[in-house]
């Protein structure tokens, strides 16, 4: 049997096999007694998604390997589609790469950001999920699936971009990038 115990908020120079220590974080040793940080998973804060043209969580650590994008009745003014961006130092508005298709059949390639939902009508409410996980050397993938409240069409999207540096920011926003948000919010969760 193991016991875990946090006996100090201080990093010891040396740490024994297997101890476990906090420090704002949790570190685990293994029994070469190198010390490994554990990341947890973080939630930002909820943005509400009720004005402007798009939403940003910036100042993302670089410790980050997967991330969680969290659709609550996302709605916008507009009739184009809405997409999740990428960035390093500024948000990436090329090199994306992949599809996003919906039951009815509509399907859309694309290349300035990961498209999360097809559906096109200014009233579409959206809920969902977006996952985005680094594969290495700044190249992140993306999976979805979202859902429109009033229709039987959900979208899924798969896709990869490679950034110039480490991410440290997203931002959901429309394709025309000028239609406003007008309801729901979003939120990230992200993980080491």
């Amino acid at each position: 049997m193991s016991i875990v115990a946090l006996t100090s908020d201080t990093l010891v120079a040396s740490p024994g096999a297997g101890q476990i220590e906090y420090n704002g974080q949790f570190y685990g040793t293994d029994s070469n007694a190198s010390r490994a940080q554990m990341q947890r998973l973080v939630q930002a804060t909820s943005q509400a998604s009720t004005s402007g043209t798009s939403i940003d969580f910036t100042g993302l650590p670089a410790w980050v390997k997967r991330i969680t994008v969290m659709f609550q009745g996302v709605s916008t003014s507009g009739t184009t589609r809405v997409q999740i961006q990428l960035g390093s130092g500024s948000v990436q508005t090329s090199g994306y790469s992949g599809q996003s298709a919906n039951i009815g059949g509509t399907t859309s390639t694309f290349s300035a950001g990961f498209i999360v939902s097809e559906n096109i009508i200014a009233t579409d409410v959206r809920y969902g999920t977006v996952v985005l996980t680094l594969l290495g050397s700044n190249a992140w993938t993306e999976m979805g699936i979202t859902a429109i409240a009033s229709a039987s069409t959900p979208t899924s999207s798969a896709g990869a971009v490679t950034l110039g540096g480490t991410l440290d920011r997203i931002r959901i926003t429309t394709v025309n990038g000028t239609d406003t948000f007008d309801a729901g919010s979003v939120n990230i969760l992200y993980e080491g």
